[in-house]
């Protein structure tokens, strides 16, 4: 994997123009290139750093696939781009990938939410999110290596509490998911009334799973609270995004974005107001950039 994702940044060592123009057809158009600490590719315009909104995409890139891997990293790197959000949810990482984003997105600190295997990851906005403390919580019974990676930050004169988390996979382990989903209600709801709460990622949870958990009761679904919009409703959908061939058609919303707002008297409020899907648009390379679609969200002072 290494190999894979340094083939980009090694320079042209054979002069064979066959092979050159072989590359050519290979590389998109539009190589979107963020290493470079320029006003156009690493930073938002001055007005839109004044912007008092919060956006955040939360995405399962789905690193496990090594298949046009470096084209689908450079796709989510021109997603940052058009979008800049301020905080970005990641899912399924590995470490090569990891380490493309830290040559390419130079305007984002990176968080890691381990170093082997496949992991969960936050990016936030340097200019605009500064990151107080950072921790990994262990699922204790997981079979599937996974955890919850908890932030707190500073976005204006907002305090928030980040979390993003891949939750157990699959169909037959709806146990040790909804135990996964109770324990982050519960820190949700047990976090300083003084904090905004934002989670965000694959939780692969079926709502009749959701239903028997029950989310805390300041917690909210934003896709819920923003009128249960048809078009961003599937993030896991087989019908529509071809990444993974398989013989049978599967639509779910296993991608969410939950809110906590602060409640102490005096502290200011942020409310969700939008949310789209992103990746709906097949790269160069015939594929998209995940298996999944991201979740684009932003939010305002109330």
């Amino acid at each position: 994997m290494e190999r894979v994702f340094d083939v980009e940044d090694s320079p042209e060592t054979s002069p064979k123009p066959k092979k050159k123009k072989a590359e050519a057809k290979v590389k998109p158009k539009e190589c979107i290139d963020l290493t470079a600490d320029s006003p156009s590719s690493s930073s938002k315009p001055p007005e839109e750093e004044d912007d008092p909104k919060l956006s955040l995409i939360s995405w399962n890139v789905d690193g496990l696939d090594t298949d046009n891997i470096v084209q689908r990293a450079r796709g989510l790197c021109s997603y940052l781009v058009l979008y800049t959000p301020d905080v970005v949810f990641l899912q399924e990482l590995i470490p090569p990938y990891v380490q493309y984003l830290k040559k390419r997105a130079v305007s984002y600190m990176i968080i890691e939410g381990g170093e082997d295997g496949y992991f969960v990851g936050m990016m936030l906005k340097k200019s605009r999110v500064k990151l107080l403390e950072s921790e990994i919580v262990p699922y204790p019974s997981t079979q599937m290596m996974r955890n919850l990676l908890v932030a707190q930050v500073i976005f204006k004169a907002h305090k928030l509490c980040l979390m993003t988390s891949h939750f157990e996979s699959c169909k037959g382990h709806a146990v040790e998911r909804m135990k996964q989903l109770r324990g982050l209600m519960q820190r949700m709801g047990e976090a300083a009334d003084d904090l905004t709460v934002l989670f965000g990622g694959d939780t692969n949870l079926r709502d009749t799973e959701v239903a028997k958990v029950g989310l805390s009761s300041a917690v909210c679904d934003v896709w819920e609270r923003l009128g249960r919009q048809e078009h961003c409703r599937y993030t896991w959908d087989t019908k529509a995004n071809s990444n993974k061939a398989v013989p049978y058609v599967s639509r779910c919303r296993f991608d969410r974005i939950y809110f906590r707002p602060a409640s102490r008297e005096g502290v200011p409020r942020l409310a969700p107001d939008h949310m789209a899907l992103v990746g709906l648009d097949k790269l160069e390379c015939g594929r998209y950039t995940s298996d999944h679609w991201g979740i684009y969200c932003s939010f305002s002072v109330g």
